[in-house]
């Protein structure tokens, strides 16, 4: 399955900023397909992590007027850009509650992991039930 999301990229540098837009893989974390905006002259600056004030790049993922943040690494030697296995988690997690009004916990209720671990932390309420106290207030 194809999971790739248009991202903004901003890499930071120690008085400038540059912006592009790119492909994050939800499945793999690679980035792809970066394009970086009309006000930078990459012909003639190179890549931004190859200055000598680069300092860090991160990634957006926007939806809506939401946003979710995150940190992109950047292999200066060959110029792939990715997001870690870690960091990516967070994305998909964040991303579900901001943007479909999901929880960790929704997703991971949706997940066949989190149904066996629902089942087994409920014995005997047919796989379909909550167990004690969920949803309820004490």
């Amino acid at each position: 399955m194809d999971l790739k999301v248009k991202i903004t990229l901003t890499d930071e540098l120690s008085d400038e900023v540059i912006t592009s837009t790119a492909m994050l893989d939800l499945a793999s974390g690679e980035i792809s397909r970066v394009e970086y905006d009309d006000d930078y002259n990459f012909d003639a600056l190179g890549h931004p992590w190859e200055a000598g004030d680069y300092e860090f790049t991160s990634g957006t993922l926007s939806h809506e007027g939401k946003d979710v943040e995150f940190t992109v690494e950047v292999n200066r030697t060959s110029g792939q850009r990715s997001v870690n296995a870690t960091e990516l988690l967070e994305i998909k997690v964040r991303a579900a509650a901001l943007f479909a009004g999901m929880s960790g916990k929704d997703l991971l209720g949706n997940s066949p992991a989190g149904r066996a671990a629902g089942a087994g932390a409920a014995p005997g309420l047919g796989g379909g039930g909550k167990g004690p106290g969920r949803g309820s207030v004490h």
